[in-house]
């Protein structure tokens, strides 16, 4: 035996007989360790601790927020500005990069706050023997050699080697994803490279003791145990970049460099004419504020943590802002099944006799009289107590599905007291009970209690076990007769109300719904079936754009390879899940989904979404979140690059037209901050669209700004800048004020813009303003700054506008009206050509492959 000196870890102890186990870890299981042998095994090996979340300091943070590449821009643009020594103009910019750095902040660190408030559970204590005692314990003090007792309630501290056991079973749920306990015996388990499901002979950390009790020798801990190998995966898993991240770098660059184009020919032009090389340089930089819509940033920042509080109310708690934008982008959900698709706890399904076959258990009564017989041998072959919590999950289900189906438990218990009990053992796998009579009762595995001739109930059970159904069968003996069977009791997790409707939503809405569990696959194809998932596109459980739609008996690393796999098609990928063995591909995936009830800390700390309410129904009503997120987010960027391509086109244009200077930096910024601001800022509160969940996800290599997108931006800009050189060369030639008339109907037709392109699908006349009624605010507040502009003094000489007539404001009003016009005929020609019908239709898509 080793002397206790150095810690020797035996490779694959659940294939070895306990004592070589414990002889090769220098314990003896009747002592258990000595305090300095401890003392020697935490110095050599550290506390048995694994790191379950990485959070970043707040300034790194703030740093992560500032590396935005619409950020940088607007950065470059501040610098410029304070270069040309308008320093008002550069606070103005640096104030909207503060709002933005702090919203994301802020937002973070309370998402934080709230996932640590998940945590319901203390750390674990285990009670070890030591020097002969049992004495309770804080699981972080456990070394390999250390002696477990475990009784029905503890969380296992650390991997162990069991030594002995007594109708012992664990649920290992959290590291298995199996839904039912598992027992668990003394027996070296004959295959070395057993998966941890089939380790009958082990124990693992973090998992939980559901019944009997036994002895354990520690052979792993911390980041050597089943769950510190997850941690470890865990922790090699990069984060993947968001599809909003992508598309506004794209749109970043882009905007840079229009920027820098827009910015670089007006100033050539203005020193060609003459113009003084400061008043053109300050000019040339305003313009290139102006292309930029400065307040995207906020906007979604804004919209993003809206959408985040508006998500909390309905139970999904947002780890990291730009999950909530790609939730309306993903292709692909991949689910977990237990506590998921399923409630996480077992239920008696439905029973089987000879006589009435197979029968559902409900809440109505049995019909017949052997099904009600069955239950009531099923009952008083049981030690559970209807309606009180813990003991053995199969008992439990049992009975509370006989006082479901109408039997009074007491009743029955009472007309046949128990005179004889054989107490259930792992081994023989039944338990028998003794009533007047006399009669016998067994109950037990069906292997243990059917004989060879009770063949239809062995077909029974067989049809059921290709289900993954978990089965108990029914027997009675009487004195001079042979062993009668009763009947069959089926168990299953059963699947959650909601599920079905969920997973019907998702394909509606052009997701494609993959389960990945490590439970049995005959349960996980049942529940497949069940929930919808293996009803689309075909009933063959497979999707050209994703592969197979269902995966059972999936570690890991397999999670993380079908990740992968679908990153690398162009999928975005949303995963849930609640145990150890789903966080390194919750990590992966674009977005990560933990149960905020029974998830792990580890599964918690490794998600961008903690469900409340562990139901799927909620991450669908988060994809809808994000998809109203994304349509605001390119609403304002059509609107604000409309804005600055008819600054631009006025600027170019204006000279040869005889506008010498059509606008003035001041004229230029004052309108940008404007229309901008507020507005933009309210476009991000747009109400969803009544198809939000009936159409296919956004491309994932489409950018912000797409054909249709880019072609009405040039058709709005063009409509804007039409309309202000038209006025203004109307008030040129009348004598007016033209360039503050132009001021006025450049900034008032942005505005009317603003609300015309609230929907993309309904006219203007069909959306109410109750809606929205922070736009509508914003506008009337952005236009009375725009005349205080004009008629305020002091504001007027330094925006240098002059106060206009009635007459000439009627002008600027119709002038500003032109755009809006513009844009709803836009909305209903779109309207006409996608109503109007074609000669050749196309087959339609199946609703689980919007990529195909």
């Amino acid at each position: 035996m080793n002397d206790g000196t150095t810690v020797i870890r035996p490779a694959r102890p659940w294939a070895r007989p306990a004592g070589d186990v414990a002889a090769g870890l220098g314990v003896d299981p009747a002592i258990g360790l000595t305090d300095d042998a401890v003392a020697r095994r935490l110095a050599e090996i550290g506390p048995n601790v694994i790191a379950t979340e990485r959070e970043r300091s707040i300034w790194a943070s703030a740093l992560a927020q500032l590396r935005e590449t619409m950020i940088l821009v607007l950065l470059g643009a501040a610098v410029l500005t304070a270069l040309t020594g308008d320093l008002a103009d550069m606070a103005v910019i640096l104030l909207v990069v503060a709002v933005n750095t702090t919203v994301g902040v802020v937002q973070e660190r309370r998402a934080l706050g709230a996932v640590a408030a998940l945590r319901a559970l203390a750390a674990p204590t285990a009670r070890v023997r030591r020097s002969g005692t049992v004495r309770p314990l804080e699981a972080t003090g456990l070394v390999p050699g250390d002696v477990l007792v475990l009784s029905e309630g503890d969380v296992v501290g650390a991997d162990a080697r069991l030594c002995d056991a007594h109708d012992l079973t664990v649920d290992e749920a959290l590291l298995t994803g199996e839904s039912l306990p598992s027992h668990r015996s003394v027996e070296p388990v004959g295959t070395a490279a057993a998966p941890v499901a089939d380790r009958a002979s082990m124990v693992h950390g973090g998992t939980l003791v559901v019944h009997g009790s036994g002895t354990a020798v520690v052979t792993a801990t911390g980041a050597r145990s089943a769950i510190g190998g997850i941690a470890d995966l865990l922790a090699g898993t990069e984060i993947p970049v968001t599809p909003l991240q992508r598309r506004l770098a794209r749109l970043g660059r882009g905007l840079s460099a229009v920027a820098v184009g827009a910015c670089a020919v007006v100033a050539g032009l203005g020193l060609l004419r003459g113009e003084n090389w400061e008043l053109v340089a300050v000019t040339g930089i305003s313009l290139a504020v102006a292309a930029i819509p400065e307040s995207l940033p906020a906007v979604v920042a804004l919209s993003l943590a809206a959408a985040a509080r508006r998500m909390a109310r309905q139970g999904a708690i947002v780890r990291t802002l730009p999950a909530v934008e790609t939730l309306g982008s993903i292709t692909v959900l991949a689910s977990d099944k237990t506590g998921t698709l399923t409630s996480g706890d077992m239920a008696a399904v439905a029973v089987w006799t000879p006589g009435d076959g197979e029968l559902p258990l409900g809440t109505e009564p049995l019909p017949g009289t052997e099904a009600p017989a069955l239950m009531a041998a099923a009952v008083l072959c049981s030690d559970a107590v209807p309606g009180e919590p813990g003991g053995d999950m199969t008992e439990t289900a049992v009975v509370d599905a006989a006082v479901r189906a109408g039997l009074d438990v007491a009743a029955v218990r009472a007309a046949a007291p128990r005179t004889g009990v054989v107490p259930f053992d792992a081994g023989r796998r039944d338990m028998s009970t003794t009533h007047p009579g006399p009669v016998t009762f067994t109950k037990g595995a069906p292997e243990a209690v059917l004989g060879p001739a009770d063949e239809a109930a062995r077909e029974a059970a067989d049809r059921w076990a290709g289900e993954g159904r978990r089965m108990l069968a029914v027997a009675e003996t009487r004195p001079g007769r042979p062993r009668r069977v009763l009947g069959l009791i089926a168990l299953a997790d059963p699947v959650r109300p909601e599920a079905p409707d969920a997973i019907r939503a998702a394909h509606r809405a052009g997701i494609a719904t993959v389960m990945i569990t490590g439970d049995h696959p005959g349960t996980a194809e049942a529940i497949a079936r069940r929930t919808g998932i293996l009803d689309a596109p075909d009933r063959l459980g497979h999707d050209p754009g994703v592969g197979p739609l269902v995966h059972a008996r999936a570690d890991p690393g397999t999670k993380l390879d079908l990740i992968a796999a679908w990153r690398k098609q162009g999928h975005v990928v949303a995963m849930t899940g609640d145990g150890v063995n789903d966080a390194p591909a919750l990590r992966a995936a674009d977005v990560g989904v933990a149960m905020g009830r029974r998830g792990t800390d580890v599964a918690r700390g490794a998600a961008d979404l903690v469900l409340t309410d562990d139901s799927l129904a909620t991450v669908v009503a988060a994809v809808a979140e994000g998809r109203r997120v994304f349509d605001n987010v390119r609403r304002f960027v059509r609107y604000g690059l409309s804005g600055g391509l008819a600054e631009i086109l006025v600027m170019l244009l204006g000279p040869f037209l005889g506008l010498p200077l059509p606008l003035l930096p001041a004229q230029i910024l004052w309108i940008n901050l404007v229309t901008h601001g507020l507005p933009g800022v309210a476009i991000g509160a747009e109400g969803a669209e009544p198809d939000v969940l009936r159409r296919p996800p956004h491309d994932p290599a489409e950018g912000v700004l797409t054909r249709r997108t880019a072609a009405q931006t040039a058709l709005y800009g063009t409509a804007l800048a039409a309309a202000c050189l038209a006025v203004a060369g109307w008030g040129h030639a009348s004598g007016a004020p033209w360039q503050t008339m132009l001021f006025l109907t450049l900034a008032g037709g942005q505005l009317g813009l603003a609300l015309a392109t609230r929907s993309d699908a309904r006219p203007v006349w069909r959306l109410s303003p109750r809606a929205n009624p922070f736009l509508f605010a914003a506008v009337a507040s952005s236009a009375l700054l725009m005349l205080a502009g004009v008629y305020l003094p002091g504001l007027g000489t330094l925006l240098g506008t002059e106060p206009l007539t009635a007459d000439w404001l009627g002008v600027v009003v119709l002038g500003a009206v032109v755009p809006a016009v513009v844009a709803q005929a836009d909305l209903l020609a779109d309207r006409w050509r996608d109503q109007r019908p074609r000669r050749r239709v196309r087959p339609a898509r199946a609703p689980a492959s919007p990529t195909r």
